[in-house]
């Protein structure tokens, strides 16, 4: 079973969003062999608390748009680690030192990564 297409445009909308906020090492895996509560995790990383609630915020009007809207969210009001529980998808949203800390990518790095178009991997416009 892999992530469904409806799960990877939700993956894709979450990553350009960020993105558009400025947010880096933006990944995003297919879990859904090893979880049966989602499909996939987008993680980011914003440098300060303010551009984590940023990056969250943006990251849901996207989402919206599209007509999805969170089933929970945690973190917000402490800005370090944000996660945004879509059903088919996760987003978390962290502080660099707390995604250096919990390095979520050590703990997935056996599931498949969905690829992101380059202008959300690319380095950024203007560079």
């Amino acid at each position: 079973m892999t992530a469904t297409d409806h799960a990877v445009e939700l993956v894709v909308t979450a990553a350009r969003a960020a993105s558009d906020k400025l947010a880096t090492q933006i990944v995003a895996f297919d879990v859904s062999e090893q979880l049966a509560i989602t499909d996939a995790f987008v993680i980011a990383s914003g440098s300060n608390d303010r551009q984590v609630k940023s990056i969250v915020d943006e990251v849901e009007d996207k989402l919206r748009e599209i007509g999805s809207k969170p089933i929970r969210r945690e973190g917000h009001r402490e800005g370090r680690w944000v996660l945004l529980d879509y059903g088919e998808i996760v987003v978390h949203v962290q502080h660099e030192e707390e995604r250096q800390f919990y390095a979520l990518e050590r703990l997935w790095r056996d599931c498949p990564t969905i690829e992101l178009p380059a202008d959300v991997t690319g380095p950024p416009t203007g560079v």
